[in-house]
C-alpha cells in the first residue's frame, strides 16, 4: 500500500479469500484492505496514538439517514455526554479533495452536528471547527486535543 502523510503505525494483516485484510481495532474485526480503508485505519491510529482520543468514544462506518437516503459516515468521535465531537470523511489517496468532498461532510453534519470536521485522503488533511450559528466552517492547522 501507498505511503501516507501520517506517522508510521503497526497494523495486523491477514489474507482472506486471496485478498489482504487489515484489523480494525475499533470494529474488532478484519476488513478487506482497500485504498480508502488504508486511509481510515491510519486516521484511527492518528486519533488513538497521536491525539490520545479514547478508543471507546470512536465509532467507524455506521449508517445514517439524510433526507431519507442511507449514507455511511467513516469515523465519528463522541464526547462523554454523547454529543458528536468530531466527524471524519476518508477518501482513497488518488481521490482529490474538492469542494464536493466538503459539501458531502457538511450534509452529513446537518444531521450529526459535530463540533469539528476532518477530511483526509491520507496525503492531505483538512481540519475545521463548525460555527453552527453562522453555518460555516473555520479551517484549523490541526485537530484539537480531545475535550473531556
Amino acid at each position: 500500500m501507498q505511503k501516507l502523510n501520517f506517522p508510521t503505525y503497526s497494523f495486523r494483516f491477514k489474507n482472506s479469500e486471496n485478498k489482504v485484510a487489515i484489523f480494525d481495532e475499533i470494529r474488532k474485526k478484519f476488513i478487506i484492505l482497500t485504498p480508502e480503508e488504508w486511509v481510515r485505519q491510519h486516521v484511527v491510529q492518528y486519533l488513538l496514538q497521536d491525539k490520545n482520543y479514547p478508543k471507546s468514544y470512536i465509532n467507524v462506518e455506521k449508517l445514517i439517514k439524510i433526507n431519507d437516503l442511507s449514507k455511511r459516515y467513516d469515523i465519528i468521535v463522541y464526547q462523554p455526554n454523547g454529543a458528536i465531537y468530531l466527524l471524519i470523511e476518508c477518501k482513497a489517496p488518488e481521490v482529490t479533495i474538492t469542494q464536493q468532498t466538503f459539501d458531502q461532510i457538511a450534509r452529513y453534519n446537518l444531521v450529526l452536528n459535530a463540533k469539528y470536521l476532518m477530511v483526509s485522503n491520507g496525503l492531505n488533511h483538512y481540519f475545521c471547527q463548525m460555527d453552527l450559528i453562522k453555518e460555516k466552517y473555520i479551517f484549523l492547522q490541526e485537530l484539537p486535543e480531545f475535550e473531556y
